[in-house]
């Protein structure tokens, strides 16, 4: 990407040299060079625009469609609807936990920033709030033992909820702050990679069980 800018900055320096020389020429009266020299400048900074405008379509892209990395969660069968949780994150060891359940789900808290402020690097903050385990059937749901655990108190995530709350001036580029959750199937030896999008947390199965998992849901 360096490249290409190093590239369009070039074209453009061009441009402007083959303007300043159609100036000279058309004071000294050599029309034809400077309609030739004119042309050729104005040509290389139409280039460079329509060039500039195309990366800054492209950054907008990649911005707003980025996925950060969250957690990998793998599991482990003990028995019926009883399940080992690994969640592996990038603040510490990998700590594990037993659910309950057919399925899991994990909660996190977002803040969610403009469209504007992602052209500048600002992707969407959260902060991991729980994991637990969730039955297929409604009426296990209600009858069977439910497990959750809290994981706000182990993952120190980001003052910018306290921020945006003190500071309403800041706060402005802020676009919401919401609870984000996703839930799929738990399975023996299945592993899940979690991501955030600008929009919400995203579970993609990351081996065959847990691709298995998915088919069979």
């Amino acid at each position: 990407m360096i490249v290409v800018y190093c590239t369009l900055a070039a074209l453009a320096a061009i441009g402007v040299m083959l303007l300043g020389h159609a100036t000279t020429r058309l004071r000294r009266r050599r029309v034809f060079t400077a309609t030739c020299s004119g042309a050729c400048g104005g040509l290389c900074l139409a280039l460079t625009a329509l060039a500039g405008a195309l990366l800054l379509n492209l950054h907008t892209y990649q911005r707003l469609s980025y996925e950060q990395p969250v957690a990998q969660l793998s599991f482990q069968a003990l028995a019926d609807q009883r399940f080992q949780a690994t969640l592996a994150t990038d603040n510490g060891p990998p700590r594990l936990f037993e659910l309950a359940g057919d399925e899991f789900q994990l909660d996190a808290r977002v803040l969610k920033w403009h469209a504007w402020a992602n052209l500048f690097g600002f992707d969407a903050l959260f902060r991991l709030e729980r994991l637990s385990g969730r039955y297929r059937d409604i009426a296990d749901e209600r009858t069977q033992p439910r497990s959750v655990v809290a994981l706000d108190a182990e993952e120190p995530g980001v003052n910018a909820f306290a921020l945006a709350r003190r500071l309403p001036g800041w706060a402005k580029a802020v676009d919401a702050r919401y609870g984000s959750a996703t839930y799929v199937p738990m399975a023996d030896g299945a592993r899940y990679q979690i991501t955030l999008t600008q929009s919400g947390l995203i579970a993609r199965p990351a081996n065959a069980a847990a691709r298995a998992a998915i088919e069979r849901w």
